[in-house]
């Protein structure tokens, strides 16, 4: 089942204890972020804080994600870092990132994917370049993406921590 619209969004509205995503690719061109990806590039910084709605659920609900990367960071990488992750973090999402610059990727055929309450998985459907395509409910058994988060968050760290080094 393809998820859209209210659809997609009730999934972040109805979920119970977590929500939860892996991230594998080095750029998600997001049309909502054309315009502030263009600024970045051109210069211009994001001090924030800044409060959104997102910002309002993390900081009251469990919200999780590991991003897969390499160095050096893609400019869309070191945006999202900026704009989003380094706010977002301390606001109580639990943000790690999965540096496979100098070792193997341990989830190497694993798509991007949300899950919510460790039950449900949504996998996210990109062209090679970030163009999202879909979002499709998974319907079969969610035990392989469950051990995918335990092996992503093991293997990565925290992303404040990351940043400091």
């Amino acid at each position: 089942m393809l998820l859209d619209g209210e659809a997609w969004a009730d999934k972040f509205k109805r979920f119970q204890t977590e929500a939860w995503r892996l991230e594998t690719l080095p750029q998600y061109l997001v049309p909502q972020e054309a315009e502030e990806f263009a600024a970045f590039k051109a210069g211009a910084r994001f001090p924030g804080p800044y409060e959104d709605a997102w910002m309002a659920m993390v900081r009251t609900r469990s919200v999780g994600r590991v991003h897969i990367v390499t160095r050096p960071l893609t400019d869309y990488l070191r945006f999202e870092f900026e704009r989003y992750y380094q706010h977002q973090a301390p606001a109580g999402e639990d943000i790690r990132i999965l540096d496979i610059t100098d070792r193997p990727n341990p989830l190497p055929d694993v798509q991007d994917f949300w899950m919510f309450d460790r039950s449900t998985v949504v996998l996210m459907h990109y062209h090679p370049d970030g163009r999202q395509i879909s979002r499709e409910r998974y319907e079969g058994d969610p035990a392989p993406f469950i051990e995918y988060q335990r092996i992503a968050v093991e293997a990565s760290v925290p992303f404040l921590e990351y940043i400091r080094t």
